[in-house]
């Protein structure tokens, strides 16, 4: 990229998101900061990994390693991926926006508060039985992992704080 400015490049799969801020070079892309949903875990997360409230904790965590190194602006970079308002694309890029990253963006494209702590699966949890066959393959990955969908906020919100802790360890 020309303008010399790192690119924050966030790739979904259904299970895990990766985010990565990469600076172009003419001898091989440099990785700056990274950071993995699966690396979660290791700040006590226990819900699935490729969910929304995941990419942006992933986001979070990517800014936060982004910034131990001196990187304050980045270009958001999602490669061949759909450009859906409110996506787990944009759940990172709020991620990394709220570490301090300056990363250009409209605001509408952003997932609000609610759904980035994980409301929306809170309140749908919340409308079917925990016994009915609907609720246990709707929730199943929760299940599986043993974590309450229905708690998915307040889960949310102390891996949040975990995150914002790290000073950069981890850092490519």
């Amino acid at each position: 990229m020309s303008s010399g400015i790192p690119r924050l490049v966030v790739r979904p799969s259904n299970k895990h998101i990766g985010a990565q801020l990469v600076r172009a070079d003419p001898h091989g892309d440099q990785i700056l900061a990274s950071a993995h949903s699966s690396e979660l875990k290791e700040f006590g997360w226990k819900a699935p990994c490729g969910n929304l409230p995941a990419a942006y904790l992933t986001g979070l965590l990517a800014g936060r390693r982004a910034a131990a190194t001196g990187v304050t602006d980045a270009i958001l970079d999602i490669g061949l991926h759909a450009r859906g308002p409110g996506s787990r694309i944009f759940a990172v890029a709020k991620g990394a926006v709220d570490a301090g990253l300056n990363v250009p963006h409209e605001d509408s494209a952003l997932p609000n508060k609610e759904r980035i702590q994980g409301q929306h699966v809170e309140n749908y949890s919340k409308k079917l039985a925990p016994e009915a066959e609907r609720y246990k393959r709707v929730f199943s990955a929760y299940l599986r992992l043993k974590q309450k969908p229905e708690e998915i906020a307040s889960h949310f919100k102390e891996v949040e704080e975990k995150i914002r802790t790290v000073s950069g360890e981890h850092q490519a």
